[in-house]
C-alpha cells in the first residue's frame, strides 16, 4: 500500500490518496479547494482513482469531489449519516465558493465495519461520530486516516450541526486509541506540530482526549 499526502494550503487541509501497488489503483480521501493539483499529484505516481472517500460531508472536504469524478469516473463513498449534506443547496453554495461545485449524489453509503476494496487492499471503515453524524476514519495497513476526529494534538471542533463532543470522546477512546500504539495517524487538517502522528504518541501527549 502507499500513501500519498496531498496538502491544500486555504484551510490547512490533507488529502491523501491510498494505492494498492498490486493493480496501481488508489482511493482519494476528501478532495476539496484544489482538485487540479491532486489530479496532477495522483497521475505523477502512476496510480489511478477509482474511488472518492469523505470523512464526513463539510464542503472543505468535499468540495473537489465533482472535479475529480469528472476526471475520473470514479466511486463516491461517504457514511449513510452524512450522504444528504454533500448534496444540499448550502453545500453547494460553500463548495462553489470553495473553488468547486457541488458534489454528485454518493455511489456508495457506508456503514461501521464495511470494507472498501482498492485492488488488493482492504480499507476498513470505523464511524467515528462526533464532528458530524457521519464522520468516518479509514483504517488499511496499519495507517489510519482520521478527517476531523483527530488531529495531532486536538480534535476536531463540535460546534456546528449534529456535532457533540461527548460523541467524539468516545469515538476517540473506543474507536481509535484500541488500534496498536504504532498506527500512523493522518489526520485531516494540518493543525498540529506535525503533519502525522501516531496512536500511542496521541494516547501520551493529546491534551484534549
Amino acid at each position: 500500500m502507499e500513501v500519498k499526502a496531498i496538502y491544500l494550503s486555504q484551510m490547512a487541509n490533507f488529502c491523501y490518496m491510498i494505492g494498492d501497488e498490486t493493480t496501481r489503483t488508489c482511493a482519494v480521501i476528501d478532495p476539496a479547494f484544489d482538485p487540479q493539483k491532486i489530479l496532477t499529484k495522483v497521475k505523477k505516481t502512476g496510480f489511478t482513482i477509482t474511488h472518492v472517500i469523505n470523512t464526513h460531508g463539510h464542503s472543505d472536504h468535499t468540495s473537489g469531489n465533482a472535479a475529480i469524478i469528472e476526471a475520473t469516473g470514479a466511486q463516491l463513498c461517504i457514511h449513510k449519516a452524512d450522504a444528504d449534506q454533500v448534496t444540499r443547496l448550502l453545500s453547494r453554495l460553500l463548495s462553489r465558493f470553495m473553488g468547486g461545485k457541488g458534489s454528485p449524489e454518493p455511489s456508495r453509503l457506508l456503514d461501521d465495519n464495511d470494507i472498501i476494496r482498492i485492488g488488493e487492499t482492504e480499507l476498513k471503515v470505523i464511524h467515528t461520530p462526533g464532528h458530524t453524524p457521519g464522520s468516518i476514519c479509514i483504517y488499511a495497513n496499519g495507517h489510519i486516516f482520521t478527517g476531523d476526529t483527530l488531529f495531532v494534538g486536538a480534535v476536531g471542533r463540535t460546534d456546528l450541526p449534529g456535532g457533540s463532543f461527548k460523541q467524539l470522546l468516545a469515538s476517540v477512546q473506543k474507536k481509535i486509541y484500541v488500534l496498536p500504539g504504532e498506527t500512523i495517524v493522518w489526520p485531516g487538517h494540518d493543525y498540529g506540530p506535525a503533519p502525522s502522528s501516531t496512536i500511542e504518541t496521541e494516547k501520551r501527549t493529546n491534551p484534549f482526549t
